[in-house]
């Protein structure tokens, strides 16, 4: 789990560590299925991701102290999804003055610990998220 970066597997869905981060920290949670858009999700799906999202927003902001976080998806190439036909939603905790334009004017990224870092101290964060979670 750790060289693919997996903080957390369900049966409906996975958060995960971005390989390709814009910040520390940044999730992904993905259904399990290969699908383009959220009405696609079956109601399991959409409540597991739900309460995942909430469930690692409460962890990041224990573990990390961001002072904000973006929440989003990118549905569609047009949009910037990387794989277009699997859709997934991005956690990225952000700190004031943190170089997040840097990805943007510089075609550089600044990240001040590596995804094993990130990973270690996160993971056992997640250990007991299927506990946490009410699906």
């Amino acid at each position: 789990m750790r060289r693919r970066l997996v903080l957390h597997a369900g049966p409906d869905a996975v958060v995960m560590l971005n390989r390709y981060p814009y910040n520390n920290g940044h999730l992904m949670i993905a259904p399990r299925r290969h699908i383009a858009s959220p009405e696609l999700l079956e109601r399991s799906e959409r409540s597991a991701i739900g309460e995942l999202v909430a469930a690692a927003v409460v962890r990041i902001r224990g573990a990390m102290r961001p002072e904000g976080i973006n929440l989003g998806a990118n549905l569609g190439r047009v949009a910037g999804a990387g794989i277009a036909d699997h859709m997934h939603w991005h956690l990225v905790p952000r700190w004031a003055g943190d170089t997040n334009f840097m990805a943007a004017v510089a075609e550089t990224r600044v990240l001040s610990e590596s995804l094993e870092e990130s990973y270690d101290l996160l993971k056992p964060l997640f250990n007991d998220i299927a506990a946490a979670i009410t699906c």
